[in-house]
């Protein structure tokens, strides 16, 4: 499973590399989740989730207040979840989630960025059926017995649990991200590296340099626009 922790890292280390960016998808991200129920973390799975993975990448908690605010009062925005699905080069596939409030816009924008570096959109199902959704959690500071005691002893189901970069990755199915977060909270464990409900590829690929390169221009086309909240990829990156 390192190939999958890497590509987090790297989407990841690009995310962090624009925060305004990052930081405003966030805001529609908990605004979105917190109308979808109440605007509690506590009674709101959802939102849990969002304000989790937003604490690992610094995340304001100005712009969470603005949201949650938002969301309790008469923001009335309405946004979808769209999903997309494609191919970059070298048949490298590409799934990209967002929240829009403009479908006629999301759309045409997501079809030229794949159109114009050598991709193409495909039809849904595509794509996600090579991709298993997954819960991901990086944790730093323990070992990797460490934590799988503490995931035997709360009776969390998990993947695998693997030690990357002084990291401890724990990979379970998504209906366990609550368990999981327990668990480590439970033994202390406040902060985490990742905490991601994310779409991992079965198999990854290696691009040769050209097509690496224009490759990664797609995903970074991709994730400068503005509905595009994830874009998940079977592509392993190389430093």
């Amino acid at each position: 499973m390192g190939r999958k922790w890497n590509n987090i890292k790297e989407k990841k280390a690009s995310k962090d590399a624009n925060t305004s960016r990052i930081y405003a998808k966030f805001g529609v991200e908990i605004y979105v989740a917190a109308k979808k129920g109440e605007p509690d973390p506590e009674s709101n799975r959802a939102l849990k989730v969002v304000l989790e993975r937003a604490k690992t990448y610094n995340v304001p908690k100005a712009i969470i207040d603005r949201a949650l605010d938002k969301a309790k009062g008469s923001g009335d925005d309405n946004y979808q979840e769209l999903r997309y699905e494609g191919f970059g080069p070298n048949g490298s596939m590409v799934i990209v989630d967002t929240l829009t409030n403009n479908v006629n816009r999301t759309a045409p924008e997501v079809r030229s960025a794949f159109n114009k570096q050598g991709g193409s959109m495909g039809v849904s199902g595509s794509v996600s059926y090579m991709f298993d959704a997954t819960a991901v959690f990086g944790i730093a500071g323990r070992t990797l017995d460490e934590i799988m005691e503490i995931m035997l002893e709360a009776d969390v189901n998990v993947r695998d649990i693997v030690e990357e970069d002084d990291v401890i990755i724990v990979y379970a199915e998504p209906d366990q991200f609550h368990a999981v977060q327990e668990a480590c909270k439970a033994a202390g464990i406040e902060e985490f590296t990742v905490a991601e409900l994310s779409m991992l590829a079965q198999n990854y690929v290696s691009l040769p340099g050209d097509a690496q390169a224009q490759f990664e221009k797609l995903i970074d086309t991709l994730e400068d626009l503005e509905d595009v909240q994830q874009v998940y990829h079977n592509v392993e990156l190389e430093d």
